[in-house]
């Protein structure tokens, strides 16, 4: 695979253009060509797609929007241009079964396919949520550790430091980010599984130096840090620092990749392409063990809507059936917690993922911008969720998910607010309200009588 130096110096040398002329003039047409010339249309029926070929074609399509488009460098304004040989051969040399995580938690992250009976990885946690202070965040941290069926953790971001809210870049921003680690350690002693892999490093850090800095106190090789590219098909050096210093610290990279539905990548069709050609990005930019895409939707805010779940369904099949870089989602609900309307979302996403080949990240809920609205009993239902549905069909997996929509979709413009972590649970002992944990019971049932899935008995709360 070309090395690292060689991606670098083409940010420096390869063909200038304005950051406007790459978006309308290169990354539109082109991006518009490939979904007309592999006919790639969106079907709202189909939220989980069962087409072969059509995730093959979109495969294709991807492939070849990324050998003609490139990755744009905001720093240099220039492209940074691979070939088709280069793009199949860092695909056939990229990593494969990775190993997060130390002692008794440490596992080979899978690779997956469409309809795979191989139980998808669980991570789970707060996906970056702010919360307000250390305790609930500690408290957060334990809660989701805890999680049986948990493999790995996403741990919330710190808003503040002595009271004094964090600004990235400053001196604050070094302390906000060295903290978040020592807290995530202290929550992940508490809960007896101090080798859990940490798979979003440090969601306090904006800048590479406070990841940096913030490595040196507790993240481990066997942690990873979660480096993303910019909508889209842009990277810039700060975030080519963190790929840079990760490299030679020896460090996991999750890549992430957030494709804005309803922004230059358009609809369903051009999101899934899109998604699809970062695959190959995140092996020769990021440098990533895994594949973190996010497909957004631009009005709504969420990943849990019709449109983003079909292209992110579709994305995964085309990825997984055609590389070895294995794909983790991560999700955005509308809905805050302790609402069934919480459970829904997350249900959707995480089946299509699952059924598709992916494996999945749950957690965020408020659309992940609220202040301490997180729990972590929605991650353990989304995890059963995700173990529940290994193996089944697409087609059986689509008529859920159309079920599911139907009971949340006309809402996601005004969700449920739900109720912050210290208003349902207990902030002393980190235990769930008993009206939450009703709440958790009653669609564990809808979910066995209503579409046949008997989520595991793994959960303290039955």
């Amino acid at each position: 695979m070309l090395n690292f130096a060689s991606v670098v110096e083409r940010a420096f040398s390869g063909p200038i253009c304005t950051e406007r002329d790459f978006e309308l003039g290169i990354f539109v047409p082109n991006l518009r060509r490939v979904v007309e010339k592999y006919a790639i249309k969106y079907d709202p029926q189909s939220p989980v797609p069962a087409d072969d070929d059509l995730a093959d074609r979109v495969w294709q399509a991807g492939i070849e929007f990324l050998a003609e488009t490139g990755v744009y460098c905001l720093d240099t304004e220039r492209r940074i241009l691979f070939s088709r040989e280069e793009i199949e051969t860092a695909l056939k040399s990229g990593p494969r079964g990775s190993i997060l995580g130390e002692g008794e938690d440490a596992k080979a992250m899978p690779r997956r396919f469409p309809e795979d009976e191989t139980p998808p990885w669980c991570s789970v946690g707060p996906t970056s949520v702010p919360v307000s202070n250390e305790w609930n965040y500690i408290n957060l941290v334990k809660g989701n550790a805890e999680n049986p069926l948990a493999d790995s953790i996403t741990i919330p971001c710190l808003t503040n430091v002595d009271g004094r809210q964090i600004v990235g870049g400053s001196p604050l921003g070094i302390e906000g980010a060295i903290r978040a680690v020592l807290l995530t350690r202290e929550g992940m002693r508490r809960a007896g599984r101090p080798g859990m892999p940490i798979v979003n490093g440090v969601t306090t850090a904006t800048r590479s130096q406070e990841h940096i800095a913030a490595h040196h106190f507790g993240l481990r090789r066997t942690d990873a840090l979660e480096i993303g590219t910019i909508h889209e098909m842009k990277i810039d050096f700060d975030s080519m620092n963190k790929v840079a210093y990760s490299l030679a610290a020896g460090s996991l990279i999750f890549a992430e990749n957030g494709v804005i539905l309803g922004g230059l990548a358009g609809g369903p069709a051009g999101v899934a392409v899109v998604t699809a050609a970062y695959n190959p990005v995140d092996l020769l930019i990021l440098r990533g063990v895994v594949q973190h895409p996010f497909p957004t939707h631009f009005d709504l805010g969420v990943t849990s809507a019709r449109d983003t779940i079909w292209a992110r369904s579709l994305a995964n099949q085309a990825v997984t059936r055609n590389s070895s870089l294995p794909v983790v989602n991560v999700g955005y609900s509308a809905a805050g917690p302790m609402t069934k309307m919480l459970l829904y979302e997350h249900s959707a996403w995480v089946i299509a993922s699952v059924v598709s080949g992916g494996s999945v990240e749950v957690g965020a809920s408020a659309r992940g911008t609220a202040l301490d609205y997180t729990s972590p009993m929605e991650p353990l239902f989304g995890s059963e969720v995700a173990h529940a549905v290994a193996g089944m069909s697409r087609k059986e997996a689509n008529q859920i998910v159309n079920a599911l929509l139907e009971k949340y979709e006309s809402k996601l413009r005004d969700p449920p607010v739900g109720k912050k972590y210290q208003e349902c649970y207990d902030v002393a002992t980190g235990k769930p309200s008993q009206e939450f944990i009703e709440l958790y019971r009653e669609v564990r049932r809808e979910m066995a009588d209503q579409f046949g899935l008997e989520l595991p008995p793994s959960s303290p709360y039955l």
